[in-house]
């Protein structure tokens, strides 16, 4: 009784299956088939080989909100050399609350602004005693997140209650040379490998009453990656110069003037890439799609290839 119930419990299982299986001695080959099987084999080592670079590769995902944080500072990174001496060129901040902010970050090294052919050989060893023309005035500063105005420009600064002044009046106006060149400008913490716009931007001038002024947007960024997780700033920016003439009614003071603007949004950049799991369900649609129309393709090319039989033979 039990050996009858197995039974029809097996057989009501095989009745279940969706794979039936085909004897070995109804099964028939063809030249067909096999190049059909070939060129769907190939096509899915192609696709899957594919598959897995696209898998590989990764990108990036910009994510956009409000910045709620005011109350932190902001650090920029400056690295410009000037071609006036250290004793004549000064470099201070001023935000839009008419703050001044201490330069003390900042250090003056005195150096040349731009050697002869001569001068760059590495043999020289009396390159030292060439007089330094210019002003390498680098280092860090860390500001409010408002905007504010870097300025570089003849004599050293004061504070006082009612403002901030150069104390210009002992440099010689022959001397006011504002060719420059931007090594390096950044705003928060540095990256190794990051690109800023300005970096290697050289300014020629043979005007003493040149002013240069960059205008800059600064957003705070949020950088994730599978290598480094760092809050940064990215920025752009757009440049303006001209000659100071009050006869020509171009009125200002000549020197160098970065001024900056904080955007109000923040950016997250995060590298992302394919998970696992939609890697092996796409590599499995891959396979079992070209293996089912490659399939049926092959039945219906064997289907018209076949010869059709004579009555009764």
């Amino acid at each position: 009784m039990r050996r009858q119930m197995r039974r029809r419990g097996l057989s009501s299982l095989k009745e279940l299956d969706a794979f039936p299986k085909v004897s070995e001695s109804y099964v028939e080959t063809s030249a067909t088939g096999g190049t059909v099987s070939l060129i769907a084999f190939s096509s899915m080592a192609l696709l899957a080989v594919l598959e897995f670079f696209v898998y590989r590769d990764t990108w990036m995902k910009y994510e956009y909100k409000v910045d709620k944080d005011f109350s932190s500072k902001m650090r920029i990174n400056i690295d410009i050399t000037v071609a006036m001496k250290c004793q004549h060129v000064g470099a201070d901040i001023l935000d839009l609350a008419e703050t001044m902010i201490t330069s003390n970050g900042l250090q003056y090294e005195p150096t040349i602004f731009d050697l002869t052919p001569q001068q760059r050989l590495w043999q020289r060893k009396d390159a030292a005693m060439e007089p330094h023309n210019a002003c390498r005035i680098y280092g860090h500063i860390y500001v409010n997140k408002v905007a504010g105005n870097l300025h570089i420009t003849v004599g050293k600064p004061i504070h006082h209650p009612q403002g901030h002044a150069h104390i210009a009046a002992f440099v010689s106006h022959e001397t006011y040379n504002f060719s420059h060149r931007i090594d390096h400008l950044s705003f928060g913490e540095e990256i190794t490998g990051i690109i800023n716009p300005l970096d290697g931007t050289e300014k020629i001038t043979s005007k003493h009453t040149q002013m240069y002024q960059y205008f800059i947007t600064v957003v705070p960024t949020r950088l994730v990656t599978h290598k480094v997780s760092a809050d940064t700033h990215q920025f752009s920016v757009t440049e303006r110069e001209r000659v100071i003439n009050h006869a020509a009614g171009s009125h200002g003071v000549s020197g160098i003037f970065v001024k900056y603007d904080t955007s109000s949004l923040t950016v997250t950049v995060t590298e992302q890439h394919m998970p696992l799991w939609q890697f092996l369900v796409r590599l499995c649609g891959i396979v079992g799609g070209i293996f089912s129309t490659t399939g049926h393709a092959g039945t219906r090319s064997d289907e018209c290839h076949q010869s059709p039989r004579a009555p009764g033979g």
